[in-house]
C-alpha cells in the first residue's frame, strides 16, 4: 500500500469523511483529494468553497461531525446581527469558518489562484495529503427544476433544501482542470470516486476537458452513495428516478459511470444491483472514525485484486 498513488475525487460531507479514512491509511505522499468547486458561490461579498473546506476541516479534525457541516464549537454572533439588519442569513455562516472565507475572498482579489490558497489552507490547518481544487476557473452547478426554473446549486439544497423537483442539472462556465490536477492523474495508480452525489459533485469534475482521457488510463473503484435505496445523506435517492429513468440504487449509480469504473463497493445485500462490474459488498455506513479506516481499507483491498478493466 506504501507505494500506491490514489487519486480520490470527492464532494462535501460523505466523500470527506471517506477521504479521512484513506489519510489514515496511506502515506500522506501518495494520497490526492481532486474536490468538486459547482457549489461555490459568492455570498455576503466572500467567495464560499463549501466542498473544499469540508474536506479540509475534516481533513484538519476540526468539522462538526454531528452536523455534519461547519467547525466544531463554532458560533454564530456574526450572523445574527446579519440577520437584524435584514441581510441574508439562510447560509449558515460561523464565525471562525468566516476566517476562512475572509482570507480566501481577500488573496484571490490579490490575483493567487483557488490551488494555491487551498493549498496554503492545508498547510496551516496540518492536512497532510494534497487537496486540490479541480480548476482554479469558475463553473457553478444549476438545477433545473420542475416547477420554479433554474435555481443556482445553493439556492435550490440550503434555501430551499432541495425540496424542487430536478429535472435537469447543467454546469455554467467552462473550467479547465489545473496543471496541478492533470499531474495528479498522469501519476496516479488507482481513482476512487468517493460517495458523494455523482451528478452535482462528480459530474463537475468529469465534464472537464481532458480528465475522462486521464481517467481511462486508470484502475477506477467507486463507492456508491446509495444504500438500500436511499441516499446516506442528501437529495440524490430522489433524483436519480427523475434523471436516470430507474429506481435508486448502487447500480443506478454505476450505471451512470459506466465504462469508467473497473469495480464498484455497496453496501452489503446491494451487490445485486450492479451488473457486469466486479463488486464489494461491506458496511458503507461511516458513523465514526474507526468506520472510516475500515471502508477505506475496505476499498483499497478491493481495489487491489481487481483488474484496471472489468472482466480482464
Amino acid at each position: 500500500m506504501s507505494e500506491l498513488r490514489v487519486v480520490y475525487l470527492s464532494g462535501g460531507v460523505g466523500g470527506a469523511r471517506l477521504l479521512e479514512g484513506l489519510a489514515r491509511a496511506l502515506p500522506a505522499a501518495s494520497l490526492t483529494a481532486i474536490v468538486n468547486i459547482g457549489d461555490d458561490f459568492e455570498h455576503l461579498g466572500l467567495s464560499i468553497c463549501p466542498d473544499i473546506d469540508t474536506v479540509l476541516y475534516t481533513l484538519s479534525g476540526l468539522a462538526d461531525l454531528k452536523r455534519g457541516w461547519g467547525l466544531r464549537d463554532e458560533s454564530f454572533r456574526a450572523l445574527e446581527l446579519v440577520s437584524r439588519y435584514g441581510g441574508e442569513s439562510w447560509f449558515q455562516l460561523g464565525d471562525m469558518d468566516l476566517g476562512t472565507h475572509l482570507m480566501r475572498t481577500q488573496w484571490l482579489s490579490e490575483g493567487h489562484s483557488l490551488t494555491t490558497i487551498t493549498q496554503r489552507f492545508a498547510r496551516a490547518l496540518d492536512v497532510g495529503c494534497s487537496v486540490l481544487p479541480m480548476s482554479n476557473d469558475r463553473l457553478r452547478t444549476r438545477i433545473e427544476t420542475a416547477h420554479e426554473g433554474t435555481l443556482s446549486f445553493q439556492d435550490w439544497l440550503v434555501r430551499r433544501r432541495g425540496v424542487p423537483q430536478v429535472v435537469g442539472v447543467t454546469f455554467e462556465g467552462t473550467a479547465r482542470p489545473s496543471p496541478e490536477v492533470l499531474q495528479a492523474l498522469a501519476r496516479a495508480d488507482l481513482l476512487i470516486i468517493g460517495p458523494s452525489n455523482p451528478y452535482v459533485s462528480i459530474d463537475p469534475i468529469l465534464s472537464m476537458p481532458d480528465v475522462r482521457t486521464a481517467i481511462a488510463k486508470l484502475k477506477v473503484v467507486a463507492v456508491s452513495p446509495i444504500v438500500g435505496g436511499r441516499a446516506v445523506k442528501g437529495p440524490l435517492a430522489d433524483m436519480i428516478p427523475t434523471l436516470a429513468k430507474r429506481s435508486a440504487s448502487a447500480g443506478a449509480v454505476a450505471a451512470h459511470y459506466g465504462s469508467l469504473l473497473s469495480g464498484m463497493v455497496v453496501e452489503l445485500g446491494d451487490e445485486p444491483s450492479v451488473h457486469d462490474l466486479p463488486v464489494e459488498g461491506t458496511a458503507t455506513i461511516m458513523r465514526t472514525a474507526d468506520d472510516r479506516l475500515r471502508l477505506a481499507q475496505a476499498v483499497l483491498q478491493f481495489a487491489e485484486r481487481i483488474s484496471r478493466t472489468p472482466g480482464t
